[in-house]
């Protein structure tokens, strides 16, 4: 004799084991899904961070320095976005606590990063770039305040700070990476050592071929676009005054009087340019006997190349420009 089981309870526990069954079912992946679709549905795992010693920087020149002294054993970092002068640059709160949690500080010196003077950042982990020729800092006096980029208004006065456009100051400052790194990394001073060597090698080369130039030069007055030449001028002997333009600047009628009350009992034949000068500008400056020349800072990742092919561009744009 066969016995249905009828009893509510019973068909409640089947039907408690039914749906149990059928949720189960429905959590598992279809055995012919593609793999791609189950790891989408996966947590995507934490990034990975670094482990080297992070570095950070004021400015271009010096990232490229420590890139290229210390290689893959540091992380380097400039902060100062794309497009903006490092010099006037403001951080914000989130940049300020990076460079706090630095494990060095690489800075211009010179008054560069203005900033700096209103924080607390570790000494220990601060370095000058720019101290061992401290005692030959030029001070600019009577700049006019201007603005240009998201800097908003500033001022060139104070010390000059583009120390870097003297190839020997340039050197100097190397070294004092080099040297900084070398504790940083102790295992890579070696390595450092080399490059150190083959950077300083190439600024020298560059220095030698800008201080063969200077002969003529000392021969010849020069406009240049903006006051960030200070050093190259003293290094190479350029006689310059300088007025207040961006590479973009529109030529309009009070720029034109500005440049020709800098040109009064100045015969300037040449204006020197952070970048390249609109086609409108080279063309009204050629009518007044100027010719334009590029001596890009650098100030700034450049848009190609890096700093050693851009420094060469600069000497060989002079060399062209001064035969």
């Amino acid at each position: 004799m066969t016995y249905q089981m009828s009893s509510p309870l019973m068909k409640t526990r089947t039907l408690l084991f039914s749906c149990l069954a059928i949720v189960l079912a429905g959590c598992k992946p279809a055995a012919n899904a593609p793999a791609e679709k189950a790891a989408e549905s996966a947590p995507a795992p934490p990034a990975a961070k670094s482990n080297k010693p992070q570095v950070l920087v004021a400015n271009y020149p010096l990232q490229y320095f420590a890139q290229r002294l210390a290689g893959d054993s540091v992380e380097v970092r400039l902060l100062a976005p794309k497009g903006e002068d490092p010099a006037f640059w403001q951080p914000d709160e989130a940049a300020i606590t990076a460079f706090q949690n630095a494990d060095l500080i690489l800075m211009n010196g010179a008054g560069y990063s203005k900033w700096a003077d209103k924080v607390t950042l570790p000494e220990s982990k601060v370095v000058d770039t720019s101290a061992a020729f401290a005692n030959n800092f030029i001070e600019v006096r009577d700049a006019t305040t201007h603005s240009h980029g998201p800097g908003g208004q500033h001022s060139h006065n104070g010390t000059a700070f583009t120390t870097w456009i003297d190839f020997k100051q340039a050197s100097m400052q190397a070294q004092a990476v080099s040297d900084a790194l070398a504790k940083l990394v102790p295992a890579s001073k070696e390595a450092i050592s080399k490059n150190t060597e083959a950077l300083k090698d190439e600024l020298e080369a560059l220095d030698e071929r800008m201080s063969a130039l200077s002969r003529r030069l000392a021969q010849q007055q020069v406009v240049a676009s903006h006051p960030v030449y200070h050093y190259l001028a003293r290094r190479y002997g350029l006689s310059l005054k300088s007025v207040l333009w961006e590479p973009d600047t529109v030529l309009d009628d009070q720029a034109l009087s500005d440049l020709n009350a800098v040109l009064a009992g100045f015969r300037a034949r040449r204006m020197i340019w952070e970048g390249e000068p609109s086609k409108d500008s080279v063309e009204k400056l050629a009518g007044l006997g100027l010719q334009s020349v590029v001596f890009d800072p650098c100030g700034n990742v450049p848009a190609s190349g890096d700093f050693m092919s851009v420094m060469k561009a600069n000497v060989e744009a002079m060399e062209k420009a001064f035969p």
